[in-house]
């Protein structure tokens, strides 16, 4: 009997120890947590996943968790009713969320211009051939009209006269995410699209049914596309030029990897910007209430905006990037000013599967 006694209360001793031990983890005056779910752009996971990010809405009473798709599927495919919102990476797909949901706002704490990684001896070859020049500011300008006419003339890379530093028998042409599912591939499609149409916005069906095969050969003709902005660029910093000698990326994913000094930017490597380019404006959807003090707190928090300008994102408030850019000499754009808009959702979405319904 006294052994079972002395059993029964070693028992009750070690529960009092283990509680005392979580409620001595736990700061005193810390909320407690609502978990609030998201489907977000890929992109913006590493962010997301940050314990600095996680600790942030921790101090507020949020543990958010996201899962990600590419943003064109989040508007399509992505089954909106199991998350509190949703935050893909352009203005159009959340317009057309945000519409389709009924919701009544939007927030957009951060935003990238569309760039294109590429390395110095493809960066070589791109002067020769009169598409690349320098913008006088510190950055290289990759000319999309200029582009344009080299896709259209099936330019391989061993026809550049001159060219011994990469001569593959392979198009000259810009890797991009899958049009269908992906952001990315979304805005660089706008802005070629811009070009196509006489430097001006798609605006009508007579429009995309003249401007589509112009277009289709430098989406259709790359191959096989990631379907989302993360794996390609996993692709670009582990397999290099063989694989992906220009792809485009948003420039917060390239000026991350140059902020944290992690080692993943080789010295050979490079980023441009194509003029025009696009902003891709990370516009957050509130589905339910929590969601909408994500949106809120991404927006206004000092240190959430600073952790997203680590993760090479602009801010409302530019100091905290500008800081970085300075401290770390990384090579990004000051001052773009060769910048033009998306199309609408419906119009981009009639280019995309325009371009789709040609595809072999």
């Amino acid at each position: 009997m006294k052994r079972r006694v002395g059993i029964i209360l070693a028992v009750i001793l070690a529960a009092v120890a283990v509680a005392a031990i979580v409620l001595g983890n736990r700061e005193p005056d810390q909320p407690q947590a609502t978990v609030v779910r998201g489907v977000i752009g890929s992109e913006k996971k590493p962010f997301f996943d940050d314990p600095r990010v996680k600790a942030a809405f921790a101090r507020q009473g949020l543990r958010v968790e996201v899962d990600t798709a590419g943003s064109r599927q989040i508007v399509t495919d992505v089954d909106l009713s199991r998350y509190a919102f949703a935050f893909p990476s352009s203005v159009p797909a959340a317009e057309q969320i945000k519409n389709d949901r009924g919701a009544t706002t939007t927030y957009s704490p951060f935003y990238s211009p569309m760039a294109v990684a590429t390395f110095e001896p493809i960066a070589g070859l791109l002067v020769k051939a009169g598409l690349l020049r320098d913008s006088g500011k510190g950055y290289q300008i990759l000319d999309i009209k200029k582009y344009l006419d080299i896709v259209s003339k099936g330019t391989r890379w061993d026809q550049i006269p001159g060219n011994s530093e990469y001569p593959a028998r392979k198009r000259v042409l810009l890797t991009t995410t899958d049009i269908r599912t992906s952001n990315s591939a979304a805005m660089y499609l706008s802005a070629i699209g811009y070009v196509a149409n006489g430097d001006d916005v798609p605006t009508s069906d007579a429009q995309i049914s003249k401007i589509a095969p112009v277009l289709a050969p430098a989406v259709l003709d790359q191959g096989f596309a990631e379907s989302s902005s993360e794996a390609s660029f996993d692709d670009y910093l582990a397999l290099g030029a063989g694989k992906t000698p220009m792809l485009v990326v948003y420039e917060a994913q390239y000026l991350a990897h140059v902020f944290a000094g992690d080692g993943a930017i080789k010295p050979d490597m490079r980023l441009v910007y194509p003029s025009p380019t696009v902003l891709s404006k990370h516009t957050l959807v509130p589905l339910a209430e929590p969601g909408n003090r994500v949106g809120e707190l991404l927006t206004k928090d000092p240190e959430l905006q600073a952790l997203a300008a680590a993760y090479g994102f602009r801010t409302t408030d530019p100091k905290a990037f500008d800081d970085l850019v300075a401290k770390t000499k990384a090579p990004a754009a000051s001052g773009l000013v060769d910048v033009v808009e998306p199309p609408t959702y419906e119009r981009l979405d009639r280019l995309i599967t325009t371009i789709d319904s040609a595809r072999p």
